[in-house]
């Protein structure tokens, strides 16, 4: 049993947990908001992901500018966008989409809340279910005798310092977010 398989397996479901809440809007432009939002480009032939499509910017903290690689499919990013009910209003000027964020309100600031806490919980689960795995196929090499019961009881103990510290990491980064949410 290898600790740093551990380790990998915990950091790849933070990563995922970074990814999720990144979409999450605070009010600030990012380019997370757009970027992987899927787009029928080339009349529909191909789906593409913004961010293959175009360079994504952030001038100012209100404001996503998306300047397409190909002009010409600037009209479907645009119906992308709308498509992928954000709630963001992309405009077309010249070559390039502008999107404006409003200021978010107090209801919608706590439905962010809201979905944050979701998330979290989800990557929680997802901590759990990997502490499951791993610890049944401690558990199953020690029934195979390939390990001590020393061995299956250090293991155990190292995991769940492992697991401790990832969920720790976890809520620190769910405290991080929700103070942005509720920063005015």
């Amino acid at each position: 049993m290898d600790l740093s398989s551990v380790k990998s397996k915990l950091a790849s479901a933070i990563e995922l947990l970074k990814n999720e809440i990144a979409k999450i809007r605070t009010g600030r432009a990012s380019p997370a908001l757009v970027e992987t939002i899927v787009c029928p480009a080339y009349g529909g032939q191909q789906m593409l992901k913004i961010q293959e499509l175009a360079t994504i910017t952030c001038p100012d903290p209100q404001t996503i500018v998306i300047t397409p690689y190909d002009p010409s499919i600037i009209g479907d990013i645009k119906k992308g966008i709308i498509q992928a009910n954000t709630g963001l209003t992309p405009i077309l000027e010249a070559e390039v989409i502008r999107i404006s964020l409003p200021a978010l309100t107090a209801e919608r600031r706590e439905e962010y809340i809201k979905l944050l806490h979701v998330k979290l919980e989800n990557a929680r689960i997802m901590i759990r279910q990997i502490r499951q795995d791993i610890l049944k196929e401690v558990d199953s090499k020690f029934t195979a005798k390939s390990i001590s019961e020393d061995d299956k009881f250090r293991l155990h103990d190292e995991i769940q310092k492992e697991i401790d510290k990832t969920i720790s990491h976890i809520d620190d980064i769910g405290k991080e977010k929700e103070a942005e949410l509720r920063q005015i």
